[in-house]
């Protein structure tokens, strides 16, 4: 089974950064479609929120996944992470690989949620902006396949290691 694939870049970063260009490339070489949009201009609407806006991006991402011929996968790193999950409430999605994902966001009274799809998560155990010990009793309580490193927010040290782990995820859901 082939698919499409959404990779959605964290907060301040770019379609170009590191672990998104890794997770779309492992999509490809399995013969999927993976498209990386950008949320730098919501990102930068400091007037919605510390982290910009994030009901934006949500509809941004949501359009995308409708969009797709059949349901994709999505894949996010942090906020990417986050509005992932989210749209996953309101679009039909294949599945779901979460990196450093926060279980709240500050400001919003709303917590991760997750439709109940095929899903990994990826974590640093020395994340200094979200405690692993919180996303591991996220993911228990969800009966999820979660795998933590030895890194911190940002998985620099992870690139290869998550990408195989998008691939492996991605030929599991055949």
């Amino acid at each position: 089974m082939t698919g499409h694939a959404i990779v959605s870049h964290g907060f301040e970063a770019t379609p170009a950064g590191v672990k998104t260009v890794a997770c779309a490339a492992a999509a490809r070489a399995l013969g999927w479609t993976a498209e990386c949009p950008g949320y730098e201009a919501f990102d930068a609407r400091r007037e919605c929120s510390g982290l910009g806006d994030v009901e934006g991006r949500i509809a941004h991402l949501r359009m995308l996944a409708a969009a797709s011929a059949r349901p994709p996968v999505l894949c996010g790193s942090s906020l990417g992470a986050f509005v992932s999950a989210r749209v996953s409430l309101e679009v039909p999605v294949a599945g779901l690989f979460l990196m450093a994902p926060p279980v709240w966001l500050e400001g919003y009274d709303f917590a991760l949620q997750a439709a109940r799809v095929p899903t990994v998560v990826v974590h640093g155990w020395r994340d200094e902006m979200i405690p692993a010990a919180w996303v591991a009793a996220w993911a228990q309580a969800r009966d999820l396949r979660a795998v933590f490193v030895p890194d911190t927010h940002r998985l620099e040290g992870h690139v290869d290691f998550i990408a195989a782990e998008f691939r492996r995820f991605l030929q599991d859901l055949r």
